[in-house]
């Protein structure tokens, strides 16, 4: 069976940054799979481009540019926050909460919901980075097929792999 719309495909792969022998970034080998319906938008589209047409047992590697994968680096998504927004009803900030790299969860002025990493402290405001954490980073996938299988009607449904390499209710 082959890689389409609406496959269930399980992959083992090794990320690195940039080339096969970049950075290593995560690995599912040893582990389970990464499961997913294929063509639902779940996946960065040119991860599954990259995968279209393989089977079963076959291998991959390819390199994504940042560009199509997480974006570019955007300076405009640094953002300096004043320092008592953290300040709890003691008018004090609670220890350990802001370390350099800790992600905080923060609301914007829309109510929408969005992470920042704490880039830097200072005496009166805080820098946070809202990129994603690989923006502005290459991306090289190598791995394996391990199995393609038909998504269940269920599957469809929720919108997620179930079992192995996927959700388990």
């Amino acid at each position: 069976m082959i890689i389409e719309k609406n496959k269930v495909v399980l992959v083992h792969y090794n990320l690195t940054e940039a080339t096969e022998n970049g950075q290593p970034v995560e690995s599912t080998v040893g582990g389970e799979p990464l499961g997913f319906i294929f063509g639902q938008g779940m996946m960065i589209p040119e991860f599954e481009r990259n995968l279209s047409g393989l089977k079963t047992g076959d291998r991959f590697s390819f390199g994504i540019k940042a560009a199509d994968a997480y974006g570019d680096f955007d300076p405009q998504a640094v953002a300096e926050v004043p320092m008592q927004v953290f300040m709890g009803p003691d008018g004090k900030v609670p220890d350990g909460l802001l370390q350099v790299g800790r992600v905080l969860p923060m609301t914007d002025q829309d109510g929408h919901q969005m992470n920042g990493m704490v880039a830097k402290v200072g005496e009166n405001s805080v820098m946070l980075d809202f990129n994603h954490p690989m923006a502005g980073t290459d991306l090289y996938f190598t791995g394996h097929v391990q199995e393609v299988r038909d998504a269940t009607a269920v599957e469809l449904e929720h919108g997620h792999v179930h079992g192995e390499g996927g959700h388990h209710h």
